[in-house]
């Protein structure tokens, strides 16, 4: 379990990398980038930052390719705006969760649309308990 500062580092770092991804990167070419999660190490020396990108798949592509190539600059910036005894050193990781999250409400909307019936009280008639 992590401890209270390793989850305020992280807290910290989401909040942070996420305001800077929002003013340096270009939404028209990289899409909408989200900072979804922040992995720590146990010694705060190193940070896993979980993204989702929602946009075209040449979006996501060059979002990719900026994050992996713009890595050095980002944790720059983050060194100057957050106070640490040390800034970690990031890694970025494509995240899909948003996407099997919509796929998911997407397949129980279908399943609802196909089956509408209530399973549970499907003739129509409620129940008193006198």
């Amino acid at each position: 379990m992590p401890s209270l500062r390793q989850q305020r580092v992280r807290e910290l770092l989401k909040r942070t990398v996420g305001e800077i991804l929002r003013r340096e990167l270009d939404s028209e070419s990289c899409g909408l980038i989200t900072v979804n999660d922040v992995g720590m190490a146990n010694d705060l020396h190193s940070a896993m930052i979980f993204v989702s990108v929602l946009g075209s798949d040449a979006q996501k592509r060059t979002a990719a390719g900026c994050l992996k190539s713009e890595r050095s600059r980002i944790q720059y910036m983050l060194g100057r705006e957050v106070v640490l005894k040390y800034t970690p050193r990031i890694k970025f990781e494509l995240d899909d969760a948003i996407e099997a999250g919509n796929r998911v409400m997407s397949i129980l909307e279908e399943m609802e649309q196909t089956n509408p019936t209530d399973p549970i009280n499907d003739d129509g008639d409620e129940e008193d308990d006198d």
